[in-house]
């Protein structure tokens, strides 16, 4: 019954989101760039109450008082394609950084432009890195937008992780921002592989912020790196 439930909810999912961004495209051309960041609320809330009542699975929020006040920079951990949707509803309004290829994808590639996303070629290098500190100062300068990172790049399986990238501390360094740590463990739930989607709960943590002005990359890397992965483990047996 939960493959069942699993392919009836991602049949919605596909259709919800192409007919959203439809939707979107045409209506977010007259907003302003938050208004088009509260629209795609409207894109995650029926995913995520679908997610619960077909297949059974949830979410809770712990640490929100960690938010700053202001606008600065988010690491999360990337595992499966829940967060890709969390971000749009658990965070003050935000651009993310992505892969330049989901710009290709019909509508939502054309939505992601209209969001002010950051799009890179993650084989570019420095230039990619480049591209990140001049769009994040842009976004957070101009917008007053939170930015969020996939530091890993990609998505991982739980319980593996890699080396983080040093755009987003660099970028948190530049504009003397807190970089914030997002831990959780969706991808037990809803793994970045095939169609099942399990039951239960997943668990957000938003950790503190850690200062990235005047430190070295990597040191802070190792230190958000460590209390995401400390933070990322497998759900309680029940």
């Amino acid at each position: 019954m939960q493959w069942i439930a699993s392919i009836v909810f991602t049949l919605f999912m596909g259709v919800w989101t192409i007919s959203f961004g439809l939707v979107y495209c045409v209506i977010c051309v007259f907003l302003p760039w938050r208004g088009r960041f509260w629209m795609t609320g409207i894109l995650t809330r029926p995913v995520f109450f679908a997610l619960r009542v077909i297949c059974g699975l949830d979410y809770t929020v712990e640490g929100r008082e960690n938010l700053p006040a202001g606008n600065h920079v988010i690491f999360m951990k990337h595992s499966s394609t829940w967060e890709t949707y969390g971000i749009m509803i658990l965070f003050p309004p935000l651009v993310w950084v992505m892969k330049r290829e989901i710009l290709w994808i019909p509508f939502v590639g054309w939505g992601c432009l209209l969001a002010r996303c950051i799009a890179i070629d993650r084989k570019a290098g420095t230039a990619a890195v480049n591209q990140v500190l001049a769009q994040g100062h842009d976004r957070m300068e101009k917008l007053g937008a939170w930015v969020a990172v996939f530091p890993e790049g990609t998505r991982m399986a739980p319980g593996e992780t890699r080396k983080y990238g040093s755009s987003g501390t660099l970028l948190a360094a530049q504009e003397k921002k807190f970089i914030v740590p997002v831990a959780h463990n969706a991808g037990y739930f809803w793994p970045r592989r095939g169609l099942l989607k399990k039951r239960g709960t997943i668990r957000v943590i938003i950790g503190p912020p850690i200062a990235a002005a005047g430190r070295e990359t990597r040191a802070v890397n190792d230190e958000v790196q460590a209390w995401i992965e400390a933070h990322s483990g497998p759900p309680a047996a029940s």
